[in-house]
């Protein structure tokens, strides 16, 4: 069945629908021009010789290409033990997000614990409070802890994220209770109607807040840098921002080969899990 749009087609036959049509279609291809340029711009760059970059006027396709700048962007940084590091926060982060969020979510949403709505509304009260706010408490706390240079400096914060939380709540509200109550007359308990019903039937919304963590783990860069203490720890954009941008006797082509290497994992979650990304759009409305 064909999808309708927002004009349908004898809407389009009136000129004024047809010219605002137009211009919305022109409006969409600038944002297109203007987000995938810088893409193809760092892509042709990683492919020029370093002269050439530093040219005016400065041109978008090379006139020599170098191809022998990405393996010797790959030899300058250790690109797979970066992206461990990285995949290993990413995964301890999710695995915090799915067992504690996913159980206090399912506790507030189905078990009518005591206060209930209190500690709801004390969780919705913290995203009033900036980020930066609680940094360096969070600091401090890790390193009485012992903590620092671990990965439980990721996975511990990852347990007290209030907008995960509610995402997950508004979820859980919106998936029948009759289900549940079936699986308790037949004598399952709580934490295995979260198991076997909850997360099966929340996969659409665990898999959006995993692309949410892929992307925290693999931009952030500033956490990374207080807490990890050791290359051998260190993300791959704490290394990208140390080892390669702030690099002075590194050639800018090579600078660009590597900045392209690190865009590219990105760009294919996006196309694989454009799904749930767009899903994920109609589920950052919380509802109480």
């Amino acid at each position: 069945m064909k999808e309708r749009g927002i004009l349908s087609a004898s809407d389009l036959r009136k000129p004024w629908n047809k010219a605002i049509y137009g211009f919305m279609v022109l409006c969409i291809a600038v944002m297109v021009f203007t987000m995938l340029y810088p893409i193809g711009m760092t892509m042709f760059n990683g492919l020029k010789s370093n002269q050439e970059i530093n040219t005016f006027p400065p041109r978008f396709f090379p006139s020599e290409w170098h191809w022998d700048n990405f393996p010797k962007g790959w030899e300058y940084i250790d690109l797979p033990m970066f992206l461990k590091n990285t995949l290993l926060i990413f995964g301890g982060n999710l695995l915090v997000t799915i067992l504690v969020l996913g159980l206090a979510a399912f506790s507030i949403s189905r078990i009518r614990v005591p206060y209930h709505r209190v500690f709801y509304f004390f969780i919705l009260m913290t995203l009033f409070i900036p980020a930066s706010s609680y940094m360096i408490p969070n600091f401090v706390n890790l390193k009485e802890l012992g903590l620092l240079n671990s990965y439980w400096a990721f996975w511990l914060p990852a347990g007290a994220n209030a907008y995960f939380f509610l995402l997950i709540k508004n979820f859980f509200d919106g998936i029948h209770p009759e289900i549940f109550e079936a699986a308790r007359i037949d004598g399952a308990s709580e934490l295995s109607s979260f198991l076997r019903i909850a997360v099966p039937l929340s996969v659409p919304i665990f898999a959006t807040l995993a692309i949410f963590t892929f992307s925290t783990a693999w931009n952030d860069w500033f956490w990374p840098s207080l807490v990890m203490q050791t290359q051998d720890k260190y993300t791959l954009a704490t290394a990208i921002y140390k080892y390669v941008i702030n690099a002075r006797s590194l050639d800018s082509s090579i600078k660009f080969a590597i900045l392209f290497m690190v865009m590219v994992p990105p760009i294919f979650v996006f196309l694989i899990f454009q799904k749930f990304i767009m899903r994920s759009v109609s589920l950052s409305a919380v509802k109480g």
